[in-house]
């Protein structure tokens, strides 16, 4: 897939998994409630102990029916081995040029973090696939709609904060996609699979009226 094509997929349902445990053994099982709750796309952080190792073992076992991706990629050489580990897009916290130069070297989206319209216009400029707001718990859903009112092309992310409420204001201000932590997997599989239900249908009314291209 082509670096277009695998961040359309990945933003596709307006919500990623953002899974972050103390061990592979949480982070594998949360990954697996949510993908049989029917959720698409699924970050792993790298602050999670032998993270490369569990976007491994999730890649063989989705093939291409989900797109796993790696979280909290801070410089070149974690994006190098996260690449390496078959993640299929990459993210992090801050802007860096490394990360997004080597992410695009392979062929894999990077959605670098911004928090500032300058940080916005920086990373459109190197090139990212998609932007992530963070935290998006200092902001407010408006802040999507006024950034997006000067910079229509730049497909926005907000992540940190977002509670399963609050997810389709941020769609209906023009976020792309939100990005969703712990709260997603509280309570036992069927609750799991309920709340991830429900909250797609809510996503995509939000998105009814101005969803950005990306």
């Amino acid at each position: 897939m082509y670096r277009w094509e695998i961040t359309r997929a990945a933003l596709a349902q307006r919500v990623f998994a953002i899974v972050r445990k103390e061990s592979y053994d949480q982070a594998a099982a949360a990954a697996d409630t949510l993908l049989s709750a029917g959720l698409t796309t699924i970050e792993i952080s790298l602050t999670t102990p032998f993270a490369l190792e569990a976007v491994t073992t999730l890649v063989r076992e989705v093939g291409d029916d989900a797109i796993i991706g790696a979280g909290t990629v801070l410089d070149g050489a974690s994006a190098r081995m996260a690449v390496d580990a078959g993640a299929r897009f990459l993210a992090s916290p801050g802007l860096d040029e490394e990360v997004i130069r080597t992410g695009h070297r392979y062929g894999v989206p990077v959605f670098p973090g911004v928090s500032t319209p300058t940080e916005v216009v920086r990373a459109l400029e190197l090139g990212a696939d998609a932007l992530r707001l963070f935290p998006a718990s200092g902001c407010a859903p408006g802040w999507i709609r006024d950034v997006r009112a000067d910079l229509p092309q730049a497909a926005l992310l907000p992540a940190g904060g977002i509670s399963v409420d609050t997810a389709p204001e941020w769609i209906a201000a023009g976020a792309a996609a939100c990005g969703m932590g712990s709260v997603l997997t509280e309570g036992d599989r069927d609750i799991v699979v309920k709340r991830v239900t429900d909250l797609l249908v809510r996503l995509e009314e939000a998105a009814s009226g101005d969803r950005p291209e990306v």
